[in-house]
């Protein structure tokens, strides 16, 4: 019998793996597609942060970035420069197989080409190579995505959202230093255009609707050529409980994506770290009841649970950004104050106190007319200081 089994490999999953390795608990990681990191499905780019929390050696790192550039469709183009490294543009399927392969080192059993059919009682049933397996555990650790076979298995309810992705890699010459993005590609996200090695760039978009259509019209401004072309589902909204029956879910499985800007391996691997503590206490206890597990909650939450909120509340009220609000807002950044502020607080992984500062600004709130002013002030006085 395993203490642990972990549904998927990716960050999250070989983090929750190595972790609970680390910790003395015989672990399982099983993964339905034969090779760790396949299929992409992912931009790539991470923050130093993020990166750090992965653990890993620099060999998946493709392109470092200092800063970024906004283009409103209606001319304003503003750009920052924090004059140093702020993020990674990385290879996933490298550093996937990676963090996987420290996951084994650490102890943890892994099988590919697996596929987490049902569970009964306490024993996970699998279909794959290796015919059909019914293996027992202890405790159940979900990181299987953010459509998620497990959360459907336990009857626990999903994300509030999704939204999907498109993203090629295409030859364009760019400024390797500087992410570029385009709110108004998807109205109700944005688009971007990521550097990805010398005359190489990832160019995508995500959202809730038309993601075809827009993705068609915006890649088409960068060329004709196309080097691979990947598809994703992004959860937006977490899950309403992330525990139960034995269960705890991690990554995209329990909707940690970050409502600002779709990444989700920052809050994966965080996530992975208060599962594994927690399932080590459960195994120590011989207690697997809810109450045992809710300390997971309370630990995330605790952690990164009002920046998820936070932005999930800008995401729903972005749809009520116009065009003309972009530029506008574009044009009052644009000033070497303004710049200054996002360069000192901006934050890939936590952007609430950015987000805050920027909103106390008299002129950014006049902007934002389009945006119910009420919805504003809930997010400046309600409770997120």
């Amino acid at each position: 019998m395993y203490d642990v089994i972990v549904v998927g490999a990716g960050p999250a999953g070989s983090a929750a793996a190595r972790y609970c390795a680390m910790a003395g608990l015989r672990t399982l990681m099983v993964e339905e597609h034969a090779t760790i990191g396949y299929p992409v499905q992912c931009a790539g780019l991470l923050s130093e942060n993020a990166f750090a929390e992965c653990d890993v050696s620099s060999k998946s790192v493709i392109q470092t970035v200092r800063g970024a550039t906004l283009h409103s469709s209606k001319g304003c183009e503003l750009n920052f420069d924090a004059g140093k490294t702020k993020a990674l543009v990385v290879d996933r399927a490298v550093l996937d197989r990676e963090m996987a392969e420290n996951a084994v080192s650490a102890g943890a059993d892994i099988m590919v080409k697996t596929y987490a059919s049902d569970i009964r009682d306490n024993v996970l049933l699998t279909k794959g190579v290796d015919g059909h397996r019914e293996i027992p555990f202890r405790l159940l650790i979900a990181a299987d995505g953010p459509r998620s076979h497990i959360r459907t298995i336990r009857g626990m309810k999903p994300p509030m959202r999704f939204y999907s992705g498109i993203q090629a890699d295409i030859p364009y010459e760019i400024d390797t230093s500087f992410v570029h993005l385009y709110p108004d590609a998807s109205p109700d996200f944005f688009g971007w255009v990521i550097p990805a090695g010398e005359g190489r760039a990832r160019v995508g978009l995500s959202g809730g609707a038309d993601v075809p259509s827009r993705f068609s019209s915006f890649v088409s401004q960068f060329g004709d050529s196309c080097l691979h072309q990947v598809t994703g589902t992004i959860p937006m909204g977490v899950m309403p409980r992330t525990y139960g029956v034995r269960t705890l879910f991690v990554g995209d499985a329990a909707g940690f994506a970050k409502p600002t800007s779709g990444g989700g391996v920052y809050t994966g691997v965080r996530s992975s770290r208060y599962a594994a503590d927690v399932a080590s206490v459960c195994c120590e206890k011989d207690r697997f009841d809810d109450s045992a597990l809710a300390p997971y909650e309370s630990a995330w939450k605790n952690d990164f649970g009002k920046e998820l909120d936070f932005g999930y509340r800008f995401l729903e009220m972005r749809p009520k950004v116009s065009a003309n609000d972009i530029d506008d807002v574009c044009r009052a950044l644009n000033t070497p104050e303004m710049k200054r502020v996002i360069v000192e607080y901006g934050d890939m992984d936590r952007p609430k106190e950015l987000m805050l500062r920027l909103l106390k600004n008299p002129t950014i709130f006049r902007l934002a007319g389009n945006v119910a002013k009420s919805e504003l002030r809930s997010l400046l006085f309600g409770g997120w200081r």
